[in-house]
């Protein structure tokens, strides 16, 4: 059956096999989906069938119980790990001109890279904080729901033909150097100096079911709600306000915003266009609370 026609209607059927085939997942396998958008997991969904050769949710269920090996596919399915390096670049920037100033003032920092996938934005944070001098008195948090892609971000090895992109976003984010300084190029391949990783923890780390880190000054988590339902949302969005001190720094993707959350009056805008919030000194939970 082709993929494209799989895609075009979801109906009671397909919505009670969705329901049960995450339910099986969470069971079996503890891991939660069951708050990621719906319209997205059919999408994705309908894709592995494909790939495995079934016709229904009902059949890849069946595969993936018996077959951790399925399983482990699927989560390539299910999880979005596409990103670049320095993605949106004027993000970077307001972080370098308008949040690093505040951490500064700091004597040690604690950044949580939330879905930090195959760890571009990883590298990106960890060359802006060394490009001003923060790099020594920071450990980066870096989480993922994907062990796979966690692999892939500590060895931070990224094809050669991604480099140029990397490094136009660099310049543009403000760059004090040039990308090629901190990688080394052989095979088809760049591979990122390791000292950039020597203060950092690659740790799993489900925005679903698991809880808050301590206190940290700065979370980026950017393109990572837009694959999760209202109250996922939600549940993430208390997570990263609990995780952060009173002034700390929320950082999102461009297309994803506060408003409209529960914890919208727990954070103040700190740069609108770049969706970059400060928490403020209101009590998260006397939000969660009165919601």
């Amino acid at each position: 059956m082709d993929a494209a026609l799989m895609e075009e209607h979801f109906g009671p059927r397909d919505e009670l096999e969705l329901d049960l085939l995450l339910e099986a997942i969470f069971r079996h396998y503890h891991y939660d989906f069951r708050g990621y958008s719906r319209g997205s997991l059919h999408r994705r969904l309908a894709r592995a069938q494909h790939q495995h050769g079934c016709d229904s949710l009902s059949q890849l269920q069946h595969l993936l119980l018996r077959d951790p090996a399925v399983f482990a596919d699927l989560m390539g399915f299910l999880t979005i790990q596409v990103s670049e390096m320095f993605r949106d670049p004027a993000y970077f920037r307001a972080l370098r001109e308008q949040v690093v100033p505040h951490l500064r003032t700091y004597p040690s920092l604690k950044v949580w890279i939330a879905g930090c996938a195959n760890g571009e934005e990883f590298y990106s944070l960890a060359i802006l904080f060394r490009e001003e001098g923060l790099e020594d008195r920071t450990i980066f948090y870096c989480t993922d729901i994907s062990p796979a892609a966690l692999e892939k971000a500590e060895a931070g090895i990224y094809a050669i033909d991604r480099l140029p992109q990397f490094s136009e976003n660099h310049r543009l984010a403000g760059g004090k150097a040039s990308l090629s300084d901190y990688y080394t190029a052989a095979y088809g391949a760049a591979v990122f100096d390791k000292t950039l990783r020597r203060r950092a923890v690659f740790a799993q780390h489900n925005l679903a079911s698991d809880q808050v880190f301590g206190e940290v000054q700065l979370v980026s988590s950017r393109n990572v709600l837009i694959y999760f339902d209202r109250e996922l949302q939600d549940r993430a969005l208390g997570l990263f306000g609990e995780s952060l001190v009173r002034g700390g720094f929320l950082g999102l993707g461009s297309k994803e915003t506060l408003r409209f959350s529960r914890y919208s009056d727990g954070f103040a805008d700190f740069d609108e266009g770049e969706k970059i919030y400060r928490r403020n000194l209101q009590d998260l939970k006397a939000l969660d609370h009165a919601a």
